[in-house]
């Protein structure tokens, strides 16, 4: 067994701890591992994707192409997540973006059928995809709401906040776009964020 699946069935037994050695087994059956480097494509647009993707090691992003031809960031994907546009993957429909690894990457394939006959035969495997479906409906929603009620300097701090090992790992252009920020406004928010910082430490070295 590669670490890149062990290290994918470890993810499965934290989310169903009471997963059987013969359920994770015949998932490992239909498991395979690729490697990608930088700037190379796991999905690209327009295609049907036949397998999701667990990332094991690396950094992917997730765009479209508007009508202006400007790419937009709507996800990063880095370790212990999933490269997939979801709902076109469980419709087995072409998705319309395209997913881009920034870093190298080892990818964990789960081929579609594979799953569903995993799902179907064992019921920790299907509850476990079904706690899979609430989470990237969870994060969805979430990242609705952000562009609703939080103003751009709070879409930033809310992004350092919950994706720590992602900000400094990303590019400016990408992560504007991501947050809906022209270029020239995060880095006056990154600059002054980074003054308050370094203002509240003087000041509590001060005191």
């Amino acid at each position: 067994m590669s670490d890149s699946i062990k290290k994918y069935l470890d993810s499965v037994k934290v989310i169903c701890p009471k997963v059987t050695h013969l359920e994770l087994s015949y998932l490992e059956k239909g498991l395979t591992v690729s490697t990608f480097k930088t700037k190379q494509f796991y999905i690209q647009a327009n295609k049907v994707q036949e397998s999701v993707g667990f990332v094991a090691k690396g950094l992917l992003r997730s765009y479209y192409v508007n009508d202006e031809g400007k790419e937009i960031t709507v996800r990063f994907i880095a370790e212990n997540d999933f490269a997939t546009n979801y709902v076109a993957f469980i419709a087995l429909e072409p998705s319309r973006f395209y997913i881009q690894c920034i870093e190298p990457c080892e990818i964990v394939n789960i081929p579609y059928l594979h799953m569903q006959d995993s799902y179907s035969k064992f019921y920790l495997l299907e509850r476990y995809g079904r706690l899979i479906a609430e989470e990237v409906l969870k994060q969805h929603q979430k990242r609705i709401e952000s562009f609703l009620f939080q103003n751009a300097e709070d879409r930033y701090l809310d992004f350092i906040k919950t994706f720590p090992n992602i900000h400094d790992r990303v590019s400016l252009s990408y992560l504007s776009t991501y947050l809906g920020i022209v270029r020239q406004s995060l880095t006056r928010i990154r600059k002054k964020i980074s003054q308050n910082k370094n203002n509240t430490f003087v000041s509590g070295e001060n005191f």
